[in-house]
C-alpha cells in the first residue's frame, strides 16, 4: 500500500488527490491535511462570491472527497500540531499544495498606512475567511485606489461597484454584504504599470464591467494602441482588449446616470502614498515601455485622491521549516515538483502565483507521475495509523469530511433569502455546527 498526505485542500491538492486515485487504485491511502475545518481552500476563500459558477468545481472534489481511500483531516495545523518532517517519516509521500495565501508587499513608503490592503486580506474579508474577518475596510470613503491589472483587481472593483440587489445568488459574507450596501464608494482608480495589451485580465470578468447597474468603466483612448496591433495577440488577450476599447468609447451621456466610475489608468506605477496617519493620497509615476516591453518610469507624477488602498499585485507562499524556500519566486524550492526524497509540491506552491484553477490538474497529474517514479509499491510506512496515533497521543481532535458535512449543511440553513450558504467566519463557529 502506498500512503500518500497532501497538504493544502484546495484545487491543486484535490487534483493531486485524484490523479492518485486513477493511477494507483485501491492500491493507495490518502490523507488531505487544512489548517481550517473546512475544504477547498482557493474556491471557498478566494474565487469571487458572485462566481458562484466557478465554485460548482466542488462537486468534482466532492467526489474524490467521499472516496474510502481518501480522507481529510481538517483543523490540523503543519508546524504547530505536527511538523513536514513527521509527515515524511509516516507517508511514503507528502505533497504540499498550500498555494499561495500570502500577499506580495508593495514596497513604497507609506504601504504600511491604515487602509492599505493586500487583496488576499481584503477578499478574505469579503468572502469569511477566518484570517481575515476583522478587517475594517473605510467604505465610508469615496476614493478607491485598486493596485494591479489581473482578474482580481477586476473582482475588487466589480464587489465595491454593486449594489445589493446585484449580489443576488452570492455567497458574500453578511458582514461584508451590510458594510457594502452603507459604502460611500465613488471612483475606483485601476492602476496599471504596463498598457492594455500587458494586462492579465480575461474577457468574462472585465465584460462584467460593462453591465454594472450602478458603475461604468472609463478607459482614456490615448492609452490603447493601434487597433492594428491587436492582431497580434492571441484570441483571448484580443477579445479583453476589444472590452478596453468599448469601454474607452462610451458616450458620457451614459455615463450620467452611473454614480460610480471606475477608471483604469495605465502607464501608472504608485511611488508612494500619503497621508496624515490615514490614507488621503497615492502618488502615481507615468511610465513607458521599453523594447522589452518592461515598465520604466518616465519622471513625470501626479497625485490620485484616496480614502482606501487594496494592492493586487501578486501572492507568495509562506515558508515551511525544514522545506527548501526560493525567496525571489516565493515558492518552495523544486525541480519539477519535487523538493526532497518523498516531498514534493503543486500548484502555486510550485510554480508561484500564476494561472488559473484550471492549471493545477495537469499540475496534480504530473507530481502523482513523479510519485510513482519515486515509491514504487511503497515502503511499508505507517501512513493513517500512524498519523492517527500520533494525534491521540498529542490530544489533537480533528475535523472530519463528514464533520464538514454538517457544517455546509448548517450553513445552507443560515444563508440569508437567495444565497447559496452563509459562511461561518470564525473556526470556533465551524466546529460547533458539526455538533
Amino acid at each position: 500500500m502506498r500512503h500518500i498526505a497532501i497538504v493544502g485542500t484546495g484545487p491543486a491538492g484535490y487534483y493531486s488527490a485524484e490523479a492518485a486515485q486513477k493511477l494507483f487504485g485501491d492500491g493507495v491511502s490518502i490523507d488531505m491535511i487544512d489548517r481550517l475545518p473546512v475544504p477547498y481552500g482557493l474556491i471557498r476563500f478566494g474565487v469571487a462570491p458572485d462566481h458562484q459558477s466557478i465554485k460548482n468545481v466542488a462537486r468534482r472534489y466532492e467526489k474524490v472527497a467521499l472516496s474510502d481511500n481518501v480522507r481529510f483531516v481538517g483543523n490540523l495545523t503543519i508546524g504547530g500540531q505536527i511538523s513536514i518532517a513527521e509527515l515524511q517519516d509516516l507517508y511514503d509521500a507528502v505533497i504540499i499544495a498550500t498555494g499561495a495565501p500570502h500577499d506580495r508587499e508593495l514596497g513604497i513608503p507609506g504601504a504600511d498606512l491604515p487602509d492599505v490592503f493586500g487583496s488576499a486580506a481584503f477578499v478574505g474579508w469579503y468572502n469569511g475567511h477566518p484570517d481575515h474577518a476583522e478587517v475594517d475596510p473605510p467604505l465610508d470613503g469615496t476614493h478607491v485606489v485598486v493596485i494591479g491589472n489581473g482578474n482580481v483587481a477586476l473582482d475588487v472593483a466589480r464587489v465595491l461597484s454593486k449594489t445589493p440587489d446585484e449580489f443576488a445568488g452570492s455567497d458574500i459574507v453578511l458582514h461584508a454584504y451590510e458594510e457594502l450596501e452603507k459604502a460611500k464608494t465613488e471612483h475606483i482608480a485601476l492602476l496599471g504599470r504596463r498598457g492594455p495589451h500587458q494586462i492579465a485580465m480575461t474577457p468574462k470578468e472585465l465584460g462584467e464591467l460593462g453591465r454594472l447597474e450602478r458603475a461604468a468603466p472609463r478607459v482614456d483612448p490615448n492609452d490603447l494602441p493601434e487597433e492594428g496591433a491587436d492582431a497580434l495577440l492571441e484570441p483571448g488577450m484580443r477579445k479583453s482588449v476589444t472590452f478596453l476599447r468599448e469601454f474607452a468609447a462610451i458616450p458620457e451621456s451614459f455615463r450620467a446616470d452611473k454614480t460610480v466610475e471606475i477608471d483604469f489608468d495605465f502607464f501608472a506605477a504608485p511611488v508612494r502614498i500619503e497621508g496624515d496617519g490615514k490614507v488621503e493620497r497615492v502618488v502615481v509615476e507615468r511610465t513607458e515601455l521599453d523594447a522589452d516591453l518592461r515598465s520604466v518610469g518616465t519622471g513625470e507624477t501626479y497625485t490620485i485622491p484616496a480614502s482606501m488602498v487594496v494592492t493586487c499585485i501578486g501572492y507568495q507562499t509562506p515558508e515551511m521549516e525544514g522545506v527548501p524556500f526560493e525567496h525571489g519566486r516565493g515558492r518552495f524550492a523544486n525541480d519539477e515538483g519535487r523538493i526532497l526524497p518523498g516531498l514534493y509540491c503543486v500548484g502555486w506552491a510550485k510554480r508561484g502565483p500564476t494561472g488559473t484553477i484550471g492549471t493545477n490538474r495537469p499540475d496534480g497529474y504530473a507530481v502523482v507521475d513523479l510519485i510513482a517514479e519515486d515509491i514504487g509499491e511503497g515502503a511499508g510506512k505507517a501512513g493513517r495509523k500512524g498519523l492517527d496515533a500520533l494525534l491521540a497521543e498529542r490530544n489533537v481532535e480533528v475535523v472530519t469530511f463528514r464533520d464538514w458535512k454538517k457544517i455546509e449543511e448548517a450553513e445552507a440553513e443560515r444563508a440569508r433569502e437567495g444565497s447559496p450558504r452563509e459562511k461561518f467566519v470564525a473556526i470556533e463557529e465551524m466546529i460547533a455546527a458539526r455538533d
